[in-house]
């Protein structure tokens, strides 16, 4: 966990905050608190062979074990999830001290996912914790971190989590669709099928829950019949043949920004052939024009430059970049994403998207 929030802090941008370890008592694990814009990482890693997250480790590497909702009422909340059908990852916790209280409780969801509850009270409650109030009872202020300092100089501009992307097996993904809409209330906002992504080799299907407010959305991929192997194939074999998220894609007011200043700190991502680039601009605008919307703001030869994929739909358009591979193993990426006005996950860019991932399974030889 500490090289990891050395990584995230110097590659990415984040502000590492907060710790819970030896010096605060915690003997099972110890824990980062990362923190830019609205999105909060906290990174674990076990002290002891027998803490759970030790043989997790050891099957699926690093990953996101993880995706916690802030509730009003974490208790009530994971009792009308497991009355819905979830299963109890585990029982509500409550940590309380003078400053004010924490609950917590999860549920299991797809593969090793889980998903907790967190209710907050007092000095606790989250507009505190947004200010840099202590993030739970155990926690402490990391003290000096050089790169805390050169981040505020140098911001990556991210500013919270737009999706979060699960990859189950084939034939799985209507039921954890179903899951979410039984369990969680989720609805659905979009869907995808192989006609829609895919290559000459693979293949995959997709389909996107929403919460109710359509702030927390959640693609599930699984894959589709191909040729050869689907990059959701690939995922799943490097991850123990076990379901997971598989990237992460973190929202920007400013795509050229943030990807100029992740690509300076040395940030690899996915390359985008130039061929991709003459014929992108006449499809967009057209799209634009077609539904009254202005052109593209951003300088063309800038997101060519940056390889940087981009889409339109009838509500606007967005700018979107995926980096490779965060860890050794070709399972858990992150995706940079712009909004202007599009609502949609980049469905024209599919195509060129495949084909990158799968040059990069080709050097792997996963393909």
């Amino acid at each position: 966990a500490k090289q990891s929030a050395f990584f995230y802090a110097s590659a990415f941008g984040f502000q590492v905050e907060q710790i819970r370890d030896l010096t605060t008592g915690s003997r099972e694990s110890a824990q980062y608190l990362l923190t830019q814009g609205n999105i909060r990482f906290l990174l674990e890693t076990p002290l002891s062979k027998t803490h759970p997250a030790a043989t997790e480790l050891a099957k699926f590497g690093d990953g996101i074990k993880d995706i916690a909702f802030n509730v009003f009422d974490a208790e009530a909340a994971w009792k009308a999830a497991v009355k819905n059908g979830g299963q109890s990852a585990y029982e509500p916790v409550t940590a309380t001290d003078a400053h004010g209280t924490v609950t917590t409780a999860g549920i299991k969801t797809y593969g090793r996912a889980v998903h907790t509850f967190v209710s907050r009270t007092g000095e606790y409650a989250l507009p505190k914790i947004k200010q840099g109030a202590t993030f739970m009872p155990g926690f402490r202020p990391i003290g000096p971190f050089a790169l805390n300092e050169y981040n505020k100089q140098h911001p990556c501009g991210l500013k919270f989590v737009d999706h979060a992307v699960g990859n189950v097996e084939e034939g799985e993904m209507n039921t954890w669709v179903d899951w979410y809409a039984n369990v969680l209330g989720f609805q659905m906002f979009k869907h995808f099928d192989d006609n829609d992504i895919s290559t000459e080799f693979s293949a995959l299907m997709s389909k996107v829950m929403a919460s109710g407010n359509q702030l927390i959305k959640f693609p599930i991929n699984e894959p589709a019949a191909g040729k050869k192997k689907s990059q959701i194939l690939e995922y799943l074999e490097w991850h123990d043949m076990t379901p997971g998220v598989q990237h992460l894609a973190l929202r920007t007011d400013d795509e050229i920004a943030s990807v100029a200043e992740l690509r300076r700190r040395g940030v690899d991502f996915l390359n985008i052939p130039e061929s991709y680039y003459q014929g992108v601009w006449a499809r967009v605008e057209a799209m634009l024009k077609q539904h009254g919307h202005a052109g593209v703001k951003e300088d063309h030869a800038r997101v060519r430059d940056l390889g940087i994929l981009v889409d339109a739909d009838d509500e606007g358009y967005l700018l979107q970049l995926f980096s490779k591979p965060l860890q050794d193993r070709p399972t858990l990426f992150f995706e940079i994403i712009c909004r202007r006005g599009s609502q949609s996950f980049g469905k024209g860019n599919f195509k060129a998207l495949f084909e990158s991932l799968e040059l990069e399974q080709e050097r792997r030889g996963n393909l």
